[in-house]
């Protein structure tokens, strides 16, 4: 390993550390690629008094052992393709997760999380890496084709990385052009793109199986009951544009968590031509003629 009195200029070896230690603490991430981690250093070389011989790989070498950053490699048991990181201090799991691509979000149970809609980090986080651009299905759609849809299980990503306890999901969703996506603050303080609360609930009522089941989707939409703006909900559902109507879904979870009829009737103005479910594979269920929905027996 390259001495520290061989990476700074002389005059510099005491106070370099402290500066370095500034610039990270400043930087609003705790979590690096490694791109990110070269640019970084090559903008501050001179700030930090770094010898011109010094390259910036070589400054991270010496940086890993000297200052609280440790490389990381998040690795899927189901891909060969592994994704190196740089955690400064004590990264939160949020920030690891919405490191695995450049344009990723969270979404699902990590949004639930950040918009305070569950009260503990799920074990499941669960990002968005969406596809490029289809052409939408010309069929039309049939009960028994609905009802042949719902049969069997969700399908569900396999694409998993382990950070410490939990698992990282990456989910190739539609091309939404990050419909309703923004920036927010975790508890580092650090900024992650995640799905505004309207959009979380949509995504959660589509996938149930991303928020831990149809229970947890009921109790987030108990939660949000006063955040959340049911015509932004509804504008977002259009955008968003899905072949199936999750519009009687969302009118039911609305419904039982409370909101009065009156202002659920742009939901059903959108219309209920066919029988659809809350969920797949329901095993035992009942039926809500209101909203032409099925749903699991007791709910």
């Amino acid at each position: 390993m390259t001495q520290t009195n061989q990476i700074y200029r002389t005059n510099y070896v005491q106070q370099a550390p402290h500066s370095i230690t500034r610039t990270l603490d400043a930087s609003g991430k705790r979590v690096f690629t490694t791109q990110e981690l070269l640019r970084l250093v090559q903008n501050h070389r001179e700030e930090w008094q770094i010898l011109d011989n010094i390259s910036s790989n070589e400054l991270i070498e010496h940086l890993e052992p000297a200052f609280p950053l440790r490389k990381f490699v998040l690795e899927s048991p189901n891909y060969q393709q592994t994704f190196p990181r740089y955690l400064w201090r004590d990264a939160d799991p949020l920030e690891v997760a919405a490191s695995v691509r450049s344009t990723v979000y969270l979404c699902h149970s990590s949004a639930l999380f950040i918009h305070k809609l569950v009260d503990r980090l799920p074990k499941a986080l669960y990002v968005n890496y969406e596809q490029s651009v289809k052409p939408k299905s010309s069929g039309g759609l049939t009960q028994a084709s609905v009802d042949r849809a719902f049969r069997g299980k969700q399908r569900q990503s396999t694409f998993i990385f382990r950070y410490k306890e939990h698992e990282i999901v990456l989910l190739s969703g539609k091309n939404t052009h990050n419909l309703e996506v923004c920036d927010l603050p975790i508890a580092t303080a650090a900024k992650v793109r995640v799905t505004g609360i309207e959009r979380t609930l949509i995504d959660i009522t589509v996938r149930p199986t991303y928020a831990g089941g149809v229970e947890h989707v009921l109790e987030a939409y108990r939660r949000a009951r006063d955040q959340v703006s049911i015509p932004k909900m509804i504008t977002t559902l259009q955008k968003l544009d899905y072949v199936y109507p999750y519009h009687q879904a969302i009118g039911f979870y609305l419904e039982r968590v409370g909101h009065p009829s009156k202002h659920l009737s742009r939901l059903k103005d959108l219309g209920l031509d066919l029988d659809f479910y809350l969920a797949h594979d329901l095993k035992k269920q009942e039926f809500d003629p209101k909203w032409r929905l099925f749903y699991p027996r007791g709910m």
